[in-house]
């Protein structure tokens, strides 16, 4: 009887130390990771951008090369790096379906017509199967090595369009690997 209690108070134990780590896991946020293509959309042009903008942008289909010279164009103040994550997302994704788009214009908030980006992708995807850290921040890798993520027998069952896979793979290549030091401690497993 005594061996019993104290394995139910170890147990208790193990049970009340896991939901204090996984709560302390369920207040991060992907805050950290490089920001994506839709978080950078919002702030360059607003959630609720003029209506002769917003058609200019989500009307348009262009190549990275061009969104990158209209960015530009902006001066909006983004880094490279950032500027190259814009672009590149604008190219995946855009033009919108007009109707999503004057619906969004509409309601004043352009964000739940755009597609997700890269780093949402990543953080909402990647980590139910494994380690974001090491299955994915600190890869290194070029476009089709992370296009090639998704030809695997696994990675090919994923519930993502092509649009999001390329979408992942853009956002990756720009953005990856993170230092290890700008991971959070509690992902670097």
């Amino acid at each position: 009887m005594r061996w019993l209690g104290c394995i139910r108070l170890v147990a208790m134990a193990l049970a009340l130390i896991s939901v204090g780590f996984g709560s302390a896991a369920a207040q991060l946020t992907s805050d950290f990771m490089p920001k994506g293509g839709k978080t950078l959309f919002l702030e360059v042009f607003g959630a609720a951008p003029d209506a002769a903008t917003l058609a200019e942008i989500t009307g348009a289909k262009r190549s990275e090369e061009d969104w990158n010279k209209l960015l530009a164009a902006r001066d909006s103040g983004l880094t490279k790096k950032a500027l190259l994550t814009l672009a590149s997302y604008l190219a995946v994704n855009m033009p919108l379906a007009q109707e999503a788009a004057e619906t969004a214009a509409k309601a004043g908030d352009i964000a739940p017509a755009l597609p997700a980006d890269g780093r949402e992708l990543a953080w909402f995807q990647c980590q139910t199967c494994h380690s974001l850290f090491a299955g994915y921040l600190t890869q290194d890798r070029k476009l089709e090595g992370w296009r090639n993520t998704f030809r695997s027998p696994f990675h090919r069952e994923l519930p993502l369009s092509e649009q999001e896979r390329e979408e992942f793979s853009h956002y990756s290549t720009i953005n990856m690997p993170m230092q290890f030091q700008d991971v959070p401690a509690e992902l670097r497993f």
